[in-house]
């Protein structure tokens, strides 16, 4: 009697044809035949890009009906094993044989829902991270909703993400922008240009629209000789609401002032607290990564330990201070290795690793993540993502010799810019694979523009120790 319940369970109708009960069974076998030859045809049909074809589950819709159809199905399972006991006439048992195998019938219930009530659960906690990272209210800085069926991105050819790393904490005022990079992404092809931009650098200029231009004309705090450091403005703005217009609105000035400084249009803004990414670095069981050389970290003297060199699996503690040490070091290092580590983590978060830890995920970005990408943007986005981390990416650094933070060449750095994404364009060549990550050197670009640096150059507040090289793409910086 277990037997054929248990069998009912991946084949029903078995226990209504064993209790002689055919019209019932057939009726059952027939309708879980179609069931699955319609997931069959849905895989064959979607087999060329199945994982581009589930992006169509995170709209707020889809994921309101995937939660109903995992609860009839996990109820319909439970009446389908109940049922086919019932079938089986566990009456002509002993009172101690209906006993048992009434509680096993039971336990083999609550196994078969567990599934279904999994994926319904794991839906509403995608539903719930959406709601709370994502805006639902419409920003005026931002295009509208595009119509059912029209181009979600509104023709463009490229979009421009500012990804932000801060470093607030419970002893310290405020928001440092410590880590900023600019993902200028190809919506065609997915093929990526990454810009990493000090944060000591100085003096940056807002477009003439900006608030701020008409408040710093010559260049932030450009009256202060060694202030005014691009991780400054953030918080400048959100200090000073009277001069910006309203309240919050450090991401929309930091925006502005990178943005000019590229020359392109930064559309949105993702910001990651250090410790949120620590946590994200733990949900996926820490990051590979190749050290090239010993790494102190924990203070001034890196007395809390030492990554050593060689290919080391970092917890997420030791991966966020891999890259922000400082101890032996300098912020130009300190950016060669955030963006390896960046690398690393686009390449090991693998769908299989973030569906299985995806609680974990969901609950470090919901707690320390905040973006001005609203919501009817997250299913373009998520098919965005799956054309990136299989497309070539690029990345250029905007660090001595070639660009100097503390009197910068405007117009070396966009025409920089300009070159970057253009030469990302170009056809990828085959690389060979492999799971590791380093940092190497500051990239330069591989035809740097004829403009003269300033005679005597303002010396950056940072030194650059490194070499610079001609490498551009991760693969080669990284070892990706």
């Amino acid at each position: 009697m277990l037997g054929w319940t248990a069998l009912s369970a991946v084949l029903p109708g078995a226990a209504h044809l064993r209790a002689g009960q055919r019209r019932t069974g057939l009726a059952l076998v027939g309708t879980y035949a179609v069931l699955l030859l319609a997931v069959l045809a849905f895989v064959l049909i979607n087999s060329g890009d199945l994982l581009a074809s589930a992006t169509s589950f995170v709209s707020d819709g889809m994921m309101v009906a995937v939660v109903v159809v995992a609860s009839v199905l996990a109820l319909a399972w439970f009446a389908l094993l109940v049922s086919s006991y019932v079938a089986l006439g566990p009456n002509r048992l002993n009172q101690q044989g209906q006993v048992v195998t009434g509680i096993v019938v039971g336990v083999l219930c609550v196994a078969v829902m567990s599934p279904f009530a999994f994926v319904g659960n794991t839906v509403l906690t995608v539903r719930d991270t959406i709601q709370d990272i994502f805006p639902s209210a419409a920003d005026p800085d931002l295009p509208a909703a595009a119509a059912d069926g029209e181009d979600p991105w509104h023709g463009k050819t490229r979009v421009n993400f500012l990804l932000i790393g801060g470093d607030a904490a419970g002893n310290r005022t405020g928001v440092r922008t410590d880590s900023m990079n600019v993902a200028s992404i190809d919506l065609k092809t997915g093929s990526t240009v990454l810009f990493s931009l000090p944060r000591n650098l100085q003096h940056v200029r807002f477009p003439p629209a900006s608030p701020l231009h008409k408040q710093f004309p010559h260049g932030y705090m450009a009256e202060l000789p060694n202030g005014g450091l691009l991780n400054e403005v953030w918080q400048y703005a959100n200090d000073n609401p009277q001069i910006m217009g309203g309240k919050n609105k450090g991401p929309r000035a930091l925006m502005d002032a990178i943005g000019y400084t590229l020359n392109l249009k930064i559309d949105y803004y993702m910001l990651m607290n250090m410790y949120g990414f620590a946590d994200l670095v733990d949900a996926i069981g820490g990051l590979r990564i190749r050290v090239e050389q010993d790494v102190k970290w924990g203070g001034h003297y890196g007395t809390a330990g030492t990554i050593k060199a060689g290919f080391r699996k970092l917890t997420g503690e030791q991966a966020l201070w891999y890259g922000r040490s400082r101890v032996n070091s300098d912020d130009f290092s300190r950016m060669a290795r955030q963006r390896c580590v960046i690398g690393a983590f686009a390449q090991q978060a693998t769908p299989a690793k973030v569906l299985a830890n995806f609680t974990k995920i969901a609950g470090a970005a919901r707690r320390l993540a905040e973006t001005n990408i609203p919501q009817h943007l997250v299913q373009p986005l998520v098919e965005l993502a799956v054309k990136v981390k299989d497309a070539k990416i690029t990345s250029l650094q905007f660090v001595p010799p070639d660009f100097y933070s503390g009197r910068p060449d405007w117009a070396k750095i966009r025409q920089a810019t300009r070159k970057a994404i253009a030469n990302s364009t170009r056809p990828v060549q085959a690389k060979a694979a492999n799971v590791s990550a380093a940092p190497s050197t500051p990239a330069r670009p591989t035809a740097s523009p004829t403009l003269k640096l300033p005679v005597t150059p303002t010396q950056t507040p940072t030194r650059n120790t490194q070499k610079n090289d001609d490498a551009k793409s991760l693969d080669e910086l990284c070892g990706l």
